[in-house]
């Protein structure tokens, strides 16, 4: 059998979507999918393997090792080993960016800071309070309490040419603040913008951040300006791998590929 006639599966099932990823023996993305986990984890995370296996014209069969990491990873009854949030996101970041690095994860329901040593060993890690505030689901309410499309919000905050920022930290407060302000004359653009910058500020509060930070999660894969609002606010360089919002599956996958090779095959 070819190296890489070898497939190795890598599922994240996070609160807000199921994403998964095939990597063939050489480390390569043979194919990918991402669905919102919707009310039922089992079925989403049935559909994205369906729907990668279809799309890399492979069979169930054809699959070496399925790893799967994420909240709901203890309902994948049909995935071979499990391995934490935490790992995969190192693992996935670190296969990118072999040196010290630190990875920031927005996820949707929270946000995680990890720190690397230049061996892409853990050397420790921190999660954010059980708060929407400085998460994916932050950004997602501003943009359903204003009635804009997520994916014009990252141009729309470009456009922003005032400071203006929010009180509160908290979601529920922050979105009666921007209706309050927008009716005042504040620009829709301007708000956005301060929303971004919140979730930024709460970040930094985290954790100190040295430089080589790599940001992944589905809000720097469609919001730019995250990672250009927090290089101004804290002059250290950025990282984006290639699909952020792919990097806890890949880093899954990875730890599928060394679980079968260790085996032996």
């Amino acid at each position: 059998m070819a190296v890489n006639n070898f497939y190795f599966v890598g599922i994240d099932v996070g609160t807000s979507y199921v994403k998964i990823v095939v990597l063939n023996n050489s480390k390569e993305i043979v194919s990918s999918f991402i669905t919102r986990t919707g009310t039922s984890i089992v079925n989403s995370s049935k559909l994205v393997f369906e729907n990668v296996i279809s799309n890399a014209k492979l069979s169930k069969s054809a699959i070496n090792h399925i790893t799967v990491t994420g909240f709901g990873k203890d309902k994948i009854i049909f995935a071979d080993s499990k391995k934490t949030e935490i790992s995969c996101h190192a693992k996935g970041a670190y296969h990118y960016f072999p040196k010290k690095i630190t990875v920031i994860d927005i996820g949707g329901q929270d946000t995680k800071v990890i720190k690397l040593d230049d061996k892409g060993k853990i050397i420790r890690f921190k999660m954010n309070r059980k708060c929407a505030a400085g998460t994916g689901a932050f950004i997602e309410e501003i943009a359903y309490r204003l009635d804009i499309p997520l994916k014009e919000l990252n141009n729309l905050a470009a456009e922003s040419t005032k400071n203006v920022p929010l009180a509160s930290y908290c979601t529920v407060f922050a979105k009666t603040e921007i209706i309050s302000r927008i009716k005042e004359g504040e620009k829709v653009e301007d708000l956005i913008k301060s929303a971004f910058d919140s979730v930024i500020r709460r970040i930094i509060e985290m954790s100190e951040l040295e430089s080589n930070l790599v940001l992944t999660g589905g809000l720097i894969a469609y919001n730019s300006i995250i990672g250009v609002i927090l290089k101004k606010e804290i002059g250290v360089k950025i990282l984006i791998p290639p699909n952020p919002q792919l990097i806890g599956a890949i880093g899954a996958a990875l730890f599928a590929r060394e679980k079968y090779n260790l085996k032996g095959n």
